[in-house]
C-alpha cells in the first residue's frame, strides 16, 4: 500500500511540475494587469505605458496599465503584495518613492523587499539641483559655502515633506554639513516650480523632464546633476560628487515586482523579457528622451538593490526627522 501510495504522490508531482511548466512555457495566454500606484502622467505612469506597449508587441497580449492611486503609492502596492494572486497575471510598477516610504510611514502592511517578488529593474532617472537666477551660486561648492556663511536662511522647495527631491536635498545638507530651511507644498510640484521662478524659495531638487523648459530659457540655473555619471540631456552640468561630495547619488528608480509567491521559472521568464525590451532601441531612445536610463536587473540583483536602497533612505529620513503620518 505504501509503495502504491508512493507512486500515486510521484505520479501527481510529475504531472503538477509539467502543467507548471507548460503554463510557464506559455505565459501569457491573456490579459496582464501592471498596477501602477500614482496617477496618469506621473514618471511612473509614464515608464510603465512605454514597457507595457512593448510586452505587448512581445508577448500578444494587452498589458493594461492600471492606476491605483493613494496614501504615496501604497496602495497599489499593497495590493499587488497582499491581495493578487501569484500567477503573473498582476504585476507592479514601483519605485525610490516605495523604499522611501518603508521608513517615512509608521504602519505600512506590507514591505517592498519581503512582500514583493522582485522581477527587474526598467530606468533610473537622475534630478538636478536649480536655483534662481538671483541667487549668487553657479555651483555646488559655491552653495556649500553661501549656506554655511547663512546657516538656516538659505530655502529648498519639494512636492512634500518626504518626497525623493527633498530628502535628497536632506542627503545634501547631512553630506556637505549645512543647515537650509525646507519648504514642503501638497499636491505635487506645479506650486513650488511656480515659486521657484518667481523667487519666492532659491533652490529645489527637481527631475530633468519638468526642469528642462526653464533651463532652457534662462529662468532657472542648473548648478549639478544628481546621478552618479552626467546626463546626456545635460552634458555641461556636472555631477554633485564631482563638485565636491563625492559619494552622493540620488536617482529616481523604477522597476517591477510581482506578488510574493511567484514561482521561481515564471519570474526567470518576466524578467527575461521585461530585460529584452529594456534592450529595445525604440524604447531606449524614448527613456532617453526623458532624461532616464534603462536599468535592466536580474531578479536577484534588482533584490539586493531595492534592500540597499531602503536602508539609504532610512538613514536620511531618521536623520531628517520626516514623517507623513
Amino acid at each position: 500500500m505504501r509503495t502504491i501510495f508512493s507512486s500515486l504522490v510521484l505520479f501527481l508531482t510529475t504531472i503538477a511540475s509539467a502543467l507548471a511548466q507548460d503554463a510557464t512555457h506559455n505565459y501569457p495566454t491573456k490579459t496582464v494587469r501592471m498596477i501602477v500606484p500614482f496617477a496618469p502622467g506621473g514618471a511612473t505612469d509614464v515608464l510603465a505605458r512605454i514597457v507595457s506597449q512593448k510586452l505587448y508587441e512581445r508577448w500578444g497580449q494587452i498589458v493594461l496599465a492600471d492606476n491605483r492611486v493613494g496614501a504615496s503609492g501604497n496602495i497599489g502596492a499593497e495590493f499587488v503584495a497582499k491581495s493578487a494572486a501569484p500567477d503573473g497575471y498582476t504585476l507592479l510598477v514601483a519605485g525610490a518613492p516605495h523604499a522611501i516610504n518603508m521608513s517615512l510611514f509608521n504602519n505600512l502592511r506590507y514591505d517592498l523587499a519581503r512582500d514583493l517578488a522582485p522581477i527587474s529593474s526598467i530606468a533610473a532617472f537622475p534630478s538636478l539641483i536649480a536655483v534662481h537666477p538671483s541667487v549668487p551660486v553657479k555651483s555646488i561648492k559655491d552653495l556649500i559655502a553661501l549656506a554655511k556663511s547663512r546657516p538656516g536662511e538659505i530655502n529648498f522647495g519639494s512636492a512634500g515633506n518626504g518626497s525623493p527631491n527633498h530628502l535628497s536635498m536632506e542627503l545634501f545638507k547631512t553630506m556637505a554639513k549645512v543647515s537650509m530651511t525646507h519648504i514642503p507644498y501638497k499636491g505635487g510640484s506645479g506650486q513650488m516650480v511656480s515659486d521657484l521662478l518667481a523667487g519666492q524659495v532659491q533652490l529645489a531638487s527637481m527631475g530633468l523632464p519638468p526642469a528642462m523648459p526653464y533651463v532652457k530659457s534662462g529662468r532657472l540655473r542648473v548648478i549639478a546633476v544628481t546621478s552618479a555619471k552626467r546626463s546626456p540631456l545635460l552634458a555641461d552640468a556636472p555631477t554633485v560628487a564631482e563638485s565636491g561630495l563625492p559619494g552622493y547619488e540620488v536617482n529616481s528608480w523604477y522597476g517591477v515586482f510581482a506578488p510574493p509567491a511567484l514561482s521561481k521559472e515564471l519570474q526567470a521568464k518576466i524578467n527575461a523579457d521585461v530585460v529584452a525590451v529594456l534592450g529595445n532601441a525604440d524604447l531606449k531612445e524614448r527613456l532617453v528622451s526623458l532624461g532616464a536610463e534603462p536599468q535592466p536587473m536580474t531578479p536577484d540583483e534588482f533584490g539586493r538593490f531595492v534592500r540597499d536602497d531602503i536602508a539609504k533612505w532610512s538613514k536620511v529620513v531618521k536623520e531628517s526627522g520626516a514623517r507623513v503620518d
